[in-house]
């Protein structure tokens, strides 16, 4: 289990939520909401969460001057993006025409409005909110323990649409599927709030705090 967990603080979402769950699952961690790049540089593996706007987001991490960290270290040791903190992995958003950090190729789209209706006639609405049942794509150590289709908690207007297939490695639908989990080398993402998704999220930072890193 890594004895240093760094949760990015760039001022996007409710990092306390997010550093509590981890302390949950990791009673012995150090786990630190930082945006010191010596910490993070420090840390045995980091956390990537984050809600609101992209375009925003982009321009925290670059007066921070955490960008060339964050590509670093996501090839260093294991990493875990969680909501904006995935959308963010890719190369271009329609969240105000925003470039992503172009670590996985493919781009963010909108849920187009207004959304489909189910086949029961409700209307479903953007932002998507509430439990959703994530199909897992491909094996990965991060759903180990985890039944396919367990049912996580999302918050989003945007997605992500990989032009890779390889690096899909969770889905649900709305009503369409889209891909809401993501995985290559160290990295792994959920678009998906693990920290408020119960007994699954809490079994999946559980996975990540004992992850080496590996693929299988």
């Amino acid at each position: 289990m890594a004895d240093r967990i760094a949760v990015i603080d760039y001022g996007m979402g409710n990092l306390r939520s997010v550093a509590k769950a981890l302390e949950h699952v990791a009673p012995a961690a150090r786990v630190e909401v930082t945006a010191d790049p010596a910490a993070l540089e420090a840390a045995d593996r980091i956390v990537f969460p984050g809600q609101g706007a992209m375009p925003d987001a982009m321009r925290a991490l670059q007066q921070l001057d955490l960008l060339p960290m964050l590509r670093e270290a996501m090839q260093a040791k294991p990493f875990l993006g969680i909501c904006l903190g995935m959308q963010m992995l890719f190369e271009h958003s329609e969240e105000g025409d925003c470039a992503g950090l172009g670590v996985l190729p493919g781009r963010v789209r909108r849920f187009a409005p207004p959304a489909e209706a189910h086949s029961g006639g409700e209307r479903l609405k953007v932002p998507h909110m509430g439990w959703n049942a994530v199909s897992q794509m491909q094996p990965h150590p991060l759903w180990r323990g985890i039944a396919d289709s367990s049912r996580f908690y999302f918050v989003h207007s945007y997605y992500a649409d990989p032009t890779d297939p390889a690096v899909m490695t969770g889905s649900s639908a709305y009503p369409g599927r889209f891909c809401c989990a993501v995985a290559r080398g160290r990295l792994f993402a959920t678009q998906f709030h693990p920290e408020k998704s119960q007994a699954a999220g809490l079994a999946l930072l559980h996975n990540f705090v004992n992850w080496d890193g590996q693929s299988a």
